[in-house]
């Protein structure tokens, strides 16, 4: 393990958008992923956003474990994000992020690194409310 440097950037980015934030927690890379999110998602948050385990290596599995647990894809999402850095770090698009809503939570994989967070969280703040409140019924009533 290694000190989480991301993570504090995230909450920072998520509090300026007036979020309530309970983190940053710190887990390894694999099956505690899916147990941490499927937690989440039955504590009824409205968003929990990662950061790493999205690229390349034989551990970065958070992806897996995302899909494990969501209901469907938001692929629009993930895609921005990979599209957002790829000017200033090309290998922005290796990023293997997912997007989804499982219950009532959007679940967002953002990239390890902070210039990751920031590109990620530049994109994602700008549909964040917007997100939630569709997911919730918005103005399609049920």
């Amino acid at each position: 393990m290694y000190a989480d440097k991301s993570g504090p950037v995230l909450v920072e980015m998520l509090e300026d958008l007036g979020c309530q934030v309970d983190g940053p927690v710190v887990i390894p890379d694999g099956e505690p992923v899916a147990g941490v999110l499927r937690d989440a998602v039955a504590d009824g948050y409205d968003v929990v956003v990662t950061s790493g385990g999205t690229g390349l290596t034989p551990t970065d599995q958070t992806p897996e474990m995302t899909r494990r647990v969501i209901e469907w894809e938001i692929p629009g999402i993930a895609e921005a994000i990979r599209l957002e850095g790829r000017e200033k770090v090309p290998a922005a698009i290796l990023s293997r992020g997912l997007s989804g809503v499982a219950g009532g939570t959007l679940i967002v994989n953002l990239p390890g690194s902070t210039g990751g967070v920031r590109d990620g969280m530049a994109v994602l703040g700008r549909v964040l409310s917007h997100a939630i409140d569709q997911i919730k019924g918005g103005d399609h009533p049920r």
